[in-house]
């Protein structure tokens, strides 16, 4: 009896312990072949702020499985170390080459500029720069205020505002060309610098140096062009109406507009036919007196 319990106890612990070596071979072979299927890309150790030139400390090496390895990443820190970031590029951020200006190209604004538009420069205050909350990244219209001349007398016609350029995007704010860490806060500035094709720049000079300017800033994700016909006293003095208050940029996104219920066709019903109710069978009862009460008994 004592040597048939010690056989099964024996024999469950070598079955245990070949399951066990077992798991641990299996467990061994796929981490192997997750290393084999690692590759070291370069990452940025610290954040690189936009037109910024790489250094050697700002970046490191990390592994990434190959099927997670971003489209144009660099396998070696000297394919990076001296490339200006053109966007800002934070902490265990892939460095890609979409990321990056073209070689040789210094650090700076320059880095910015994507190919076909030029960064112009205006003067701003208080009021032209909406309170100092134009940081770069923002969007804004510009609105020229100009005087017309008749071309036949010769005679002003007064001032004219119009929005000359729209969805134009800021370069700087003053010498800074990466914002602030806070954007609720406003920065007083004395010029920003805009993002504009040769043509747009060739209006905003004619309306720098013909009026006044002024910009209004605008929602990131609005795109929609807006076709006024400018404003002149005469169209002021005519007044506004009343608009609706627009919902938060956030309820506009989420929310859907919910379609209106279908309209419904009134059917003409018909009258219901009164059946005549039939009166009821007589029944057969007798009068019974009990004592001093009287009282009728139906009968079966």
């Amino acid at each position: 009896m004592r040597n048939k319990r010690l056989i099964i106890a024996l024999t469950g612990a070598v079955i245990c312990g070949l399951l066990g070596v077992m798991l641990v071979t299996r467990y061994l072979s796929s981490v192997e072949t997750y290393t084999k299927d690692l590759s070291n890309v370069v990452v940025a150790k610290t954040e690189i702020p936009l037109g910024a030139k790489i250094t050697a400390e700002q970046l490191s090496l990390a592994p990434i499985p190959n099927g997670s390895v971003p489209q144009g990443a660099y396998r070696k820190l000297e394919q990076a170390i001296g490339r200006v970031a053109i966007t800002p590029i934070g902490v265990r951020e892939t460095i890609t080459n979409l990321k990056l200006a073209p070689e040789g190209i210094g650090a700076g604004l320059p880095a910015v500029i994507p190919d076909g538009y030029r960064a112009m420069t205006v003067k701003v205050d208080d009021v032209m720069g909406v309170s100092g909350f134009v940081m770069p990244g923002s969007y804004v219209d510009v609105v020229a205020v100009i005087v017309p001349v008749n071309q036949q007398n010769g005679n002003n016609q007064g001032p004219i505002s119009k929005i000359v350029l729209q969805n134009i995007k800021v370069l700087a704010s003053g010498p800074k060309i990466d914002s602030p860490d806070n954007q609720r806060e406003p920065t007083s500035v004395n010029a920003v610098t805009l993002q504009v094709t040769p043509e747009q720049a060739e209006k905003l000079v004619l309306a720098a140096n013909e009026g006044k300017l002024q910009l209004v800033m605008r929602n990131y994700s609005d795109q929609a062009n807006s076709d006024t016909k400018g404003a002149n006293k005469n169209t002021l003095l005519n007044g506004d109406s009343v608009k609706p208050e627009p919902p938060p940029p956030s309820a506009a996104k989420t929310e859907a507009p919910k379609p209106a219920p279908p309209k419904r066709t009134p059917v003409a019903l018909k009258p219901r036919e009164e059946k005549p109710v039939a009166p009821p069978a007589p029944r057969n009862s007798i009068e019974l007196i009990v004592g001093a009460k009287r009282r009728d008994v139906e009968m079966p």
